[in-house]
Parts: structure tokens; C-alpha cells; sequence
């Protein structure tokens, strides 16, 4: 399978509505710090770049798409435009003219602001192809969080359950489930593409606040997949990261400040 071309869908759109102090896309903030942690060399988006696998690659952008084409023009990647940031599933609708023009029988959805997620790590994930049409990357975090849960039942994912619902179960259940959602997956292509019309024709309305009010929107999910490909009789498998650095999302200072540690220390 390291032979094999992989396409790669990296999701670069988003606002970083936490990340205080810095305006850009979070995914360009820097592993290297220079005058100030926002600034400096080695782009969180240029290192994933360098670790996924060989094979077409599409950025998903929107927020600061301009300074997200300057820094990795050159990089051989396809750009897809969000129109609007409706969620993971929006994202991956976004890349659906790149899946149908790629040649690749496999895919890996990543995010673009998670920078340590090994080589070896990804391969795994691909492995789990072999016997199901989608997999996902869970981490075995030592506080669960808020983080959404892979519900599994032996080699597969039954369902992704986001915080605000399994914050209610019985306690004992809660114990058991300790796998988290990285929001990494990968997929077989062809099916992949026949889902994303079903998660088009699904969108969820959420309220948000735009301006200090309220509004309905509609978004879209890639977790939705699972369900979907489950009530059909298709599996969903799953890999775990070997260790839960791998798996650290850069959304806040604080989360940067660990990144360009790991970085200093593991790959400087």
C-alpha cells in the first residue's frame, strides 16, 4: 500500500474562532516560533503536508484562502473552495469534484491545524480498508473531555457519539468508552462519493450565533457517515494512535504553545 497513490483531502477553511490574539488561519501558525508564538518558520499545514502519504492532495479553503495559497503554492495541491463553513461534512462536500477526478482507489481526510499524526499512523488507518469501506482514527486521551467517542463493538465503529450526548449516559457506560474521535478518516473512494450524495441530501440544522443572534443553518457532518454506511450493512473500522500527541488539534494558545514544544523537542 506505500506504493500505491493516495488522495488526501486536508480541511483549511475554518475561522479559529479560539486561537485569541492572532488573526489568520490557524493552519499557517508556525511550529517554530519566532519574535511571537504567531510568528516564526515550519507552517503547522507545510508539516502535514510533508507527512501524508504520496498522491493528489485538495486544501479545502476559505478563511484567509489567499495567505493559505501563498504558503503552499508550489506544493503540488489542489484547491477546493468552501463556500461557506457548514461543517466537516461541507468540507469534504467542497472536495467532491476532486474525489470523482482523482485516480485513486483510497482516500485520507485530515485536518489541517492536527500536525503530528505519524506516517505510520496514517497507513494503519489506510490498512483498515482492506476490510471496510471507511475507517476512522481514534486516540486514547487520559481525560476524555469533551471529545466526541468511537462507540465500537470489536473491529468496528457502531456510531461517533458527540459530547453533549454521551455526557448523559450511566457512568459505568461512560468507562467504557475510551476511544476518542481524532475526525480522521479514511475511505474507499468510489463509495465514499455515493455517501456524499446521501450526506448532501441530510443536512442538519443547527442554531448559531451570527452578530449576537441566533440563526438556523444547515451543516453537514462527515460522523453522518457512519450512520448512514451502518443502516446499509456497511462497515466502519478504526485505528488508534499510538500515542495522544499524535492526535493534539492547535485551536487555542495553549494547544500551540504544546506544539511548538513537541516540535523542539521531537522533530528540530
Amino acid at each position: 500500500m506505500t506504493d500505491t497513490p493516495i488522495a488526501s483531502v486536508i480541511m483549511a477553511a475554518g475561522r479559529g474562532s479560539r486561537m485569541k490574539g492572532y488573526d489568520g488561519n490557524k493552519t499557517l501558525l508556525p511550529l517554530v516560533p519566532g519574535p511571537s508564538p504567531f510568528e516564526g518558520s515550519r507552517p503547522i499545514l507545510v508539516h502535514i503536508l510533508d507527512t501524508l502519504p504520496a498522491g493528489p492532495k485538495a486544501l479545502i479553503v476559505n478563511f484567509c484562502e489567499e495567505a493559505v495559497m501563498a504558503a503552499t503554492r508550489g506544493l503540488g495541491v489542489r484547491y477546493c473552495r468552501q463556500p461557506e463553513l457548514n461543517g466537516t461534512g461541507g468540507a469534504l462536500l467542497a472536495a467532491r469534484r476532486f474525489l470523482k477526478e482523482v485516480d485513486c482507489d483510497r482516500v485520507l481526510i485530515t485536518m489541517g491545524d492536527v500536525p503530528f499524526v505519524r506516517a505510520a499512523t496514517f497507513q494503519g488507518l489506510l490498512q483498515k480498508l482492506e476490510d471496510h469501506p471507511l475507517a476512522a482514527l481514534g486516540f486514547k486521551p487520559a481525560d476524555k473531555k469533551k471529545y466526541g467517542v468511537l462507540e465500537v463493538d470489536g473491529d468496528r465503529v457502531d456510531r461517533i457519539t458527540e459530547w453533549k450526548y454521551w455526557r448523559d449516559y450511566a457512568a459505568d457506560r461512560q468507562a467504557a468508552l475510551t476511544l476518542c474521535n481524532a475526525g480522521i478518516y479514511a475511505a474507499r473512494r468510489e463509495i465514499l462519493l455515493q455517501y456524499l450524495d446521501i450526506l448532501e441530501s441530510r443536512p442538519q440544522i443547527v442554531q448559531k450565533d451570527r452578530d449576537g443572534k441566533m440563526v438556523s443553518i444547515q451543516e453537514y457532518f462527515i460522523t453522518d457517515l457512519v450512520e448512514y454506511m451502518t443502516a446499509d450493512g456497511l462497515t466502519t473500522g478504526y485505528a488508534v494512535a499510538a500515542e495522544e500527541t499524535e492526535t493534539l488539534g492547535v485551536d487555542d494558545p495553549d494547544a500551540l504553545a504544546d506544539a511548538q514544544r513537541i516540535y523542539k523537542t521531537e522533530y528540530a
